[in-house]
């Protein structure tokens, strides 16, 4: 299926710093950087996430004067998508341009940087998936997006921007944080992006509305957890050492074991949810060995699993399991005091897997940079 191309070029005249992603407290540094009176960072704070503006021209309570001195040097900096792929299940992927790494004070540019953005709508729900960086220092083996090497972190104002400049924004009920990149390895501007969601200042969310995603970060797992009240889901895949290291080189520096244990030391017995992925692939991961070591790994522990079915990604030799062998393994699982559930597959009438369509992108352009230079 071809890209839908909603806009083709940003090239801005002038490199502005943009205000999306920012909190209260830098809010008042940019106004009083500015010479403006200090109640001016909170008329910002409510134009910016309360009724959430595309210009500083519709801040109307801003005097024209101090309009006129923000944009000078300033801008809301929300950037709409560039392509997306609709599925005949409702669901859409989005492709945005982002800033990423290496730009000074959140400045914007004119780039060549992408990423993946999901809206799956399920009935009165719809969730948004969305991602943290460009490309991922993970690799794990079944991940295009591991494929494409690491090329940036996001800024809390391109994460934001994701749900910010997204055209079904306003019937949002969940967000996961499990697009492209490992969000622990972006964890400042993740954490500030929950606080934003959450704060009664910005969207004021309930952190029951937010899930982030980890394969499991050594120090920085631990620091999300005791700073965030937002849902925590661990990328378990096998929960033996050897094979989840040939899978996901992650493992090495924290064991899967490591992480359960210290999932282990909090409550997730009342408002905060844990649950595992696991990626079903036939004959590999899903026989009663793993369903067994999968229960032993994580008795004591109040958690779910959620079952995914695998979504081929050039490259890789991985067979998926079939429905049968998913629905055992499930209910083994349930038998032994463990919720599963089997994740429905959506959208795999366009590119399914997390990083096809970026790649497919920055495959284009490099070749359209190749014919041209």
């Amino acid at each position: 299926m071809a890209f839908r191309s909603l806009i083709r070029t940003f090239a801005p005249v002038n490199i502005k710093k943009r205000l999306l992603g920012l909190t209260p407290t830098e809010l008042k540094g940019v106004v009083g950087g500015l010479g403006m009176p200090t109640f001016t960072a909170k008329q910002l704070t409510q134009w910016l996430y309360a009724k959430r503006v595309s210009s500083i021209d519709d801040m109307t309570n801003i005097s024209k004067q101090n309009r006129e001195r923000l944009s000078a040097e300033y801008e809301v900096g929300a950037m709409a998508p560039i392509d997306c792929q609709r599925s005949k299940d409702g669901t859409v992927k989005y492709l945005f341009p982002v800033c990423g790494d290496g730009c000074d004070d959140n400045a914007t540019h004119t780039t060549e940087k992408f990423v993946e953005t999901v809206f799956i709508p399920d009935g009165e729900r719809a969730t948004l998936c969305i991602s943290c960086q460009v490309g991922c220092k993970m690799n794990c083996l079944f991940c295009q997006t591991g494929k494409q090497g690491w090329h940036g972190n996001l800024t809390a104002a391109d994460i934001l921007n994701q749900i910010y400049a997204l055209p079904e924004a306003d019937r949002l009920t969940n967000i996961v944080f499990m697009g492209q990149g490992e969000p622990m390895d972006n964890l400042e501007a993740v954490l500030q992006v929950c606080e934003i969601l959450t704060a009664d200042w910005g969207y004021a969310w309930s952190p029951k509305r937010i899930t982030v995603s980890s394969v499991g970060v050594k120090g920085k797992l631990k620091r999300f957890l005791d700073e965030s009240d937002c849902h925590i889901a661990i990328s378990m895949h096998s929960p033996l050492h050897e094979q989840r290291q040939q899978l996901m080189p992650a493992e090495k520096v924290m064991p899967i074991e490591e992480t359960v244990a210290l999932l282990k030391q909090y409550d997730f017995t009342h408002q905060r949810r844990c649950s595992f992925e696991y990626i079903c692939f036939r004959g590999l991961n899903d026989t009663p060995l793993y369903a067994r070591e999968i229960v032993r790994l994580l008795q004591g522990l109040e958690c779910r699993v959620n079952l995914i079915r695998f979504h081929e990604i050039p490259g890789v030799n991985l067979p998926a399991s079939d429905e049968q062998r998913m629905e055992a393994l499930r209910d083994y699982l349930t038998r032994h005091g463990i919720t599963t559930t089997i994740r429905a597959s959506r959208g795999q009438d366009i590119f399914a897997a997390c990083g096809m369509l970026s790649t497919a992108k920055q495959t284009e352009n490099n070749e359209t940079n190749v014919i041209t230079s």
